[in-house]
This record gives C-alpha cells, structure tokens and sequence, in this order.
C-alpha cells in the first residue's frame, strides 16, 4: 500500500510555538523535490515534548498542504493503548492517510501484549497501520512471528523495520507474504532491506535531501541496483553526519542551516555545538550537490 521515500519531517518551532508558515514550506518544498509521502508527529517531529492540539496542527497543515498529492503517514502512537486509540482516532479526523504506530516503549510488554495491543487500535480505526520496530528506543522487539500474525488484521499493512538486522527482514518477508510492506527506518540500510524485497524508507535525511533519497528509492523499486548502490555511497557521509547526535538534533540544525525552519528545538533535545557543529557543517558543504540550492528553500 506504502511505497517509496517518506520523510519523517521535523517539527519547525518559533518562540516556543509551532511554526506553521515554516511548515507549509517544508512541505512544499518536500513535494516539488519529488518525496513520495510525508510522516509528521514521529521522533523526528518531536512529537514526545508535543500536545495533542499541536500533534493535530501539524497534522492538519500537512494534510493541507499536500492536497492529496502524497499520502501522510501520521505518527499517532502511544505505549498507553487507549492514548494510542484516541490519537488514532484524532489523526484520521485530521485527513491522514495512515498511521504509524511504535511498539509501546517503557512499559516492555511481551509478544502477546504487542499483538493484543496493535491489534485493538486497528478495530479501532479505518486507518491503514504501519508497525514501527525499534527496539533501540522502546527497548521491545516485534518478533516476526507476531509481525505475522498482526498482517493477518485487515488494515495492519506494513512495518517501519528499524532493528537494523537483516535477518528480521528476512524473517518479516518469509513469514509475512508480498503484500505487506517493508520500510527502512534507518537511511543507512535502505539498500540492503531493499534487496530482501523492502518498498522503500521513512527518512531522515529527506528533510535535507528529499531529490537525492527519492531518486535512490525510485533506481531501487525499478531494479537499478547500480543506480541505486552509487546514490546510496554518495549519500552516506550525510547519512551518518545526520545521527552524530540523537535524532533529530543535526536533521533540524541542518535544516536551519539550509534556511529551512529554525533550529529551535523542545528540552530535553538541545541545539547541536563544537566539535559535532563543525563535522555536520563540513558534511553539508561536502554534500552540497545532493541539497537544495538556496533558489530551491
């Protein structure tokens, strides 16, 4: 149902508010630079240190902005399943297309937990659900079996597989079947998840480089491995430059440095500086063919 390159957008702020001017043009700008969907309200937008009625901003202006010319993916999760149904339920009022949905953090539920708990948001909205598999942030791991028996609910129709482990995707391909949909959610393993039979990636450094991610994914889905391994090296230094620090700490400043949104962020994320600063900016400039030119921002 998802395929292609998705951005996990940052949340723009200005003065302790969502900056929804700064937004619209992000959004704008990640359109015309040929991204095949957008995700606001994950880890990426700072939906942690947000409110419901900001969640609902942001999913409201992107809906709008985009007009239906990519879906929106809404991050609307929760380790509390009733929270997760309620904001479930909230985004798909707000027009989005879909819903992510982490695996509950903190509280570690076992594998019959996850099931029962994915399972209940699903009855509980028309929304097709990506699963969100990152056991480096929620310290839980969706096995592959309960991935396949959640594939088995009717409107659970892909996962956002961030374990980084190759032979989960696999596991996730063999027991899953075709139709349901692999994501990377790390940029660095986009190409080898691509090539067990994974559609595309939720990125982070499509904030930054959505023309250069996109045309990466798009050599991959025609089956242009060449294409796609020489963007995919090409692409790297900024891949790792963008996770010098936790997520999204350098995607955001290297947005504000791009003249993109500011680099205001919500504690407990704090502004990038020294040492790091210097690597991403000397990243960026190496980089700077895969960026937007300032005509472009």
């Amino acid at each position: 149902m998802f395929s292609g390159a998705f951005t996990a957008l940052v949340t723009p702020f200005r003065n302790g508010e969502v900056d929804v001017e700064a937004l619209e043009g992000m959004v704008e700008f990640q359109i015309q630079n040929g991204i095949h969907g957008l995700v606001p309200c994950g880890t990426t937008g700072e939906t942690p240190a947000m409110s419901e009625a900001e969640d609902r901003l942001v999913i409201e202006t992107v809906v709008r902005v985009a007009n239906g010319r990519v879906p929106i993916i809404a991050g609307s999760g929760s380790n509390s399943t009733d929270m997760a149904i309620k904001y479930t339920r909230m985004a798909e009022d707000a027009g989005a297309d879909g819903s992510l949905q982490v695996a509950p953090y903190y509280n570690k539920p076992t594998q019959e937990g996850l099931y029962r708990h994915f399972a209940a948001i699903a009855e509980n909205t028309s929304l097709p659900l990506v699963l969100y598999n990152i056991p480096g942030r929620t310290s839980v791991t969706i096995e592959a079996p309960t991935m396949a028996r959640l594939a088995g609910v009717s409107n659970i129709v892909g996962v956002k597989e961030s374990t980084l482990s190759m032979n989960m995707a696999s596991d996730i391909r063999r027991l899953c079947g075709e139709e349901f949909d692999i994501i990377s959610g790390d940029d660095p393993v986009t190409l080898p998840l691509m090539s067990l039979g994974g559609v595309g990636v939720i990125s982070v450094s499509s904030n930054v480089a959505p023309a250069a991610v996109s045309d990466m994914v798009n050599a991959l889905l025609d089956g242009d491995f060449e294409r796609g391994r020489e963007l995919h090296y090409e692409l790297l230094p900024l891949f790792r430059a963008l996770f010098v620090e936790t997520n999204p700490i350098p995607v955001k400043t290297a947005a504000s440095l791009l003249g993109l949104c500011s680099d205001e962020m919500r504690l407990p994320m704090v502004p990038m500086e020294g040492e790091n600063l210097r690597y991403l900016q000397e990243t960026l400039d190496a980089c700077g063919h895969l960026l937007p030119t300032p005509e472009e921002v």
